[in-house]
């Protein structure tokens, strides 16, 4: 379902919640609301309405916010692993594909024949297992400030959002372009979605959970929103 708002198109989308819950998704500012099943439209145009600066505050953000040009996996290109520049080094080896941090240097190592789409399947791979290596860490820390327990943890590539959890099943989800940024902007996103098992809305109860736990949590979500967003290949 979907209804204009004059020249922005907002999608409502009905689920099983108690809440509305509005959205604006990248490239260019797309905007979502989540509805309890069976709200009246009327309602729902009046809140999102409500909102309407908001809207486009965050619209304008995402429509300047710098992005990565498309990686193609070639010699002496720049990546990023935890937020630090290195220089790509592309070794040919008859051998299982490696990767590891050397200095300023990215070394890739893949057999010979290996193309562009298996260097980005080795590396894609290999930012997975850095983030499942270091999130345990943090949940356990988290999970011990907030007063929650989680129950699994997905590590996954997500295009409209950096984290998600799913308060009935207590399980997170983290982008793994985190990766690629500074470590306090993964540890801001942990906290994050274990205190939505605390408070599933953003509001001002969430707001106060997260002062009280990381008072410097505003910070940290300022430094991940002017971070180049990595290139995508969209669906809309």
């Amino acid at each position: 379902m979907q209804f204009m708002l004059g020249d922005i198109t907002v999608d409502v989308i009905q689920k099983d919640i108690k809440n509305l819950h509005l959205s604006v998704h990248p490239p260019a500012g797309k905007v979502r609301i989540s509805t309890p099943m069976r709200m009246d439209l009327d309602t729902i145009r009046v809140f999102t309405i409500s909102k309407l600066a908001w809207i486009k505050s965050q619209q304008k953000k995402l429509r300047e916010q710098e992005r990565e040009t498309p990686r193609e996996y070639l010699e002496r290109e720049s990546h990023y692993v935890w937020g630090k520049r290195y220089l790509l080094k592309l070794v040919e080896k008859d051998a299982a594909p490696n990767v590891e941090l050397k200095h300023n240097k990215l070394v890739l190592q893949l057999r010979p024949a290996a193309n562009q789409a298996k260097r980005q399947e080795v590396l894609d791979a290999w930012y997975r297992e850095q983030l499942k290596e270091v999130v345990p860490h943090l949940i356990a820390k988290w999970e011990k400030i907030i007063g929650v327990k989680t129950g699994k943890f997905f590590v996954q590539k997500m295009k409209t959002k950096w984290g998600s959890c799913s308060p009935v099943k207590k399980n997170i989800r983290i982008n793994t372009d985190l990766a690629k940024k500074p470590l306090q902007c993964l540890e801001y996103i942990v906290a994050h979605e274990l205190t939505h098992l605390r408070e599933r809305s953003h509001n001002e109860h969430f707001t106060a959970l997260m002062d009280a736990h990381m008072p410097q949590w505003r910070q940290y979500r300022e430094m991940l929103n002017k971070l180049p967003l990595t290139y995508q290949q969209w669906d809309y």
